[in-house]
């Protein structure tokens, strides 16, 4: 038991504070993309109410996100002008850099400082780590969290202090109510008691802060369940899922991919140690392993997987893969030392170990580079609400299909100033929705009857053939569209189209002004398209 071995304090301090350096250095790197893409949006909009309109929310989406958008609220409540992207993805940006230096300080206590020094750069360097790390979601946090309560796992089993486990549970707790999954880290933690053949007294006080943690969760997961049609977008995972999954952790690169698990399964060598005894390997395995493979088991049954829910077990693979180049640096330096002195080995070993973590990460700069163009994201409201800026005149009636396609105005209002939404009865922060309520099919009718144009923003499955929608008024808006008007004109972005419908009587009547110059500026870029009649 005790302490961490006596490394010198300028070494330890090196080991943590170099991978939190480099995490920072790749978070901050292009992080203003210029444009938010959904869920972004999603939490611009939901952090800027009020925490009663936050509280009303919560009662109908998004509960499992309730802490985090809190959270943010406070974060953007600090800019009281306009809170731009940056501001959003500061706080993901900290935590993955705080995360990488929990990795290295995981890598140090339980093994030696260039353990936790090529850990902790690992990590940082990892592409996956940097998407969530410029996010401004709550998956960074988590990981934070998830990796800071390992830590305290590890010194509550070695030092054997009460007051640790009761942090140990209140960070979990925490961690948890920012995203129920993270409960999943549970099991990794009984899998490492396990290998390491913790004492009866070690799991008589991990069990009372897991039975605490999950006590607490209860009131999130009544909710969430309640709210689970929202990821019924979700597919099973399959085998191919699984090896996504471990190349994204270990680095997508073939080169960076199979040299890393080489030393993954070289590290897995020292699992087990003596009786009681945590090893870094009996930490790092249950982490990578457990929380994956179990959400994936259980989505067999009830979709709910996507990687960035189990993000946190990320900091398992580093680990390994540290832990196998140590063991390898191990046998070099025997070797070395026939040829030099032996004080030599060690800082020259942990130079060519950093040496290689740069070469991984030069392998993946163009990855890093590519996920910071906005196109890379699933979708960018900002050039949507670009456009929108730029073809729309005050008073332009404007229908979005279907209602969360009207992300795009919530996260960029300014450039949708003076048009009309026609379908809006009341906005989000005043209905306890995300997107607002819309009116009904007999209004929505009445208030498209005067119109003689309309400008549609459309998500780009709705242009599908044999699209139905399910409510009946986002029915009503493609019946009227389709009946009592013809596309004129149409600009792509990523998955949102931008349409201008006009009723046919004025089909003649615009095309005679925009050859005559009187007609209004059209887009510019993408892809458009003309049409005199109906879509099928």
């Amino acid at each position: 038991m005790g302490g961490p071995p006596r490394w010198p304090r300028a070494a330890r301090f090196l080991a943590v504070a170099a991978p939190a350096a480099a995490m920072l250095a790749v978070g901050c790197w292009g992080l203003h993309r210029g444009g938010m893409w959904r869920d972004e949006a999603v939490t611009y909009q939901v952090a800027r109410r009020t925490v009663p309109q936050i509280w009303r929310l919560l009662h109908e989406v998004d509960a499992v996100h309730g802490l985090y958008y809190l959270l943010m609220h406070v974060v953007l409540a600090a800019d009281p002008g306009h809170p731009g992207e940056v501001v959003l993805r500061l706080p993901s940006v900290c935590a993955a850099a705080g995360t990488a230096g929990l990795v290295a300080a995981l890598g140090m206590r339980l093994a030696r400082p260039r353990v936790g020094l090529w850990a902790g750069l690992l990590y940082a360097v990892t592409p996956l780590v940097g998407h969530y790390a410029q996010e401004g979601r709550s998956y960074a946090l988590v990981a934070a969290g998830a990796t800071g309560a390992t830590l305290l796992l590890v010194r509550a089993v070695r030092e054997q202090g009460r007051r640790l486990w009761w942090w140990y549970g209140a960070v979990l707790g925490l961690t948890c109510w920012l995203h129920e999954f993270a409960v999943l880290l549970l099991l990794a933690h009984a899998g490492t008691l396990a290998l390491a053949r913790s004492s009866g007294r070690v799991w008589r006080r991990w069990g009372c802060a897991a039975g605490g943690v999950a006590l607490s969760l209860l009131p999130m997961v009544v909710v969430s369940r309640g709210q689970s049609a929202q990821v019924a977008w979700l597919r099973e995972p399959d085998v191919e899922t699984a090896q996504e999954l471990l190349r994204q952790y270990l680095g997508p690169t073939d080169g960076v991919y199979w040299a890393c698990l080489a030393l993954g399964m070289l590290g897995l060598t020292r699992l087990v140690g003596r009786r009681g005894e945590v090893t870094l390997a009996a930490v790092a395995l249950p982490l990578a392993v457990l929380p994956p493979v179990a959400l994936m088991l259980a989505s067999q049954f009830t979709p709910l997987y996507v990687d960035r829910y189990v993000l946190y077990a990320l900091a398992g693979a580093p680990l390994l893969v540290a832990l196998g180049a140590d063991q390898a640096a191990r046998v070099l330096g025997r070797l070395w030392s026939h040829r030099t002195q032996p004080v030599l080995r060690s800082p020259a070993l942990t130079l060519a170990g950093v040496l290689a973590v740069l070469l991984a990460f030069s392998h993946q700069v163009p990855l890093l580079r590519a996920d910071r163009v906005p196109g890379t994201r699933p979708d960018d409201l900002g050039a949507v609400a670009a456009a929108v800026a730029r073809v729309l005149r005050p008073g332009d009636p404007v229908l979005f299909l279907p209602a969360h396609a009207r992300g795009a105005e919530l996260a960029y209002p300014a450039d949708f100033k003076s048009t009309r939404d026609v379908a809006l009865a009341e906005p989000g922060p005043v209905s306890g929705t995300l997107y607002g309520r819309e009116v009904g099919v007999g209004t929505l009718r009445r208030r498209l009857a005067g119109a003689d144009e309309v400008w549609a923003v459309m998500e780009k499955y709705a242009l599908v053939s044999g699209y139905r929608p399910r409510l009946p008024t986002e029915r009503a808006k493609w019946a009227v569209l389709n009946q009592q008007f013809v596309l004129r004109e149409e600009l792509v972005i990523d998955r949102v189209a931008l349409r201008l419908y006009v009723r046919p009587i004025r089909v003649g009547a615009a095309e005679s002004a925009v050859q005559v110059g009187g007609g209004r500026s059209r887009p510019r870029g993408g892809s458009r398209t003309s049409a005199t009649a109906p879509l099928p």
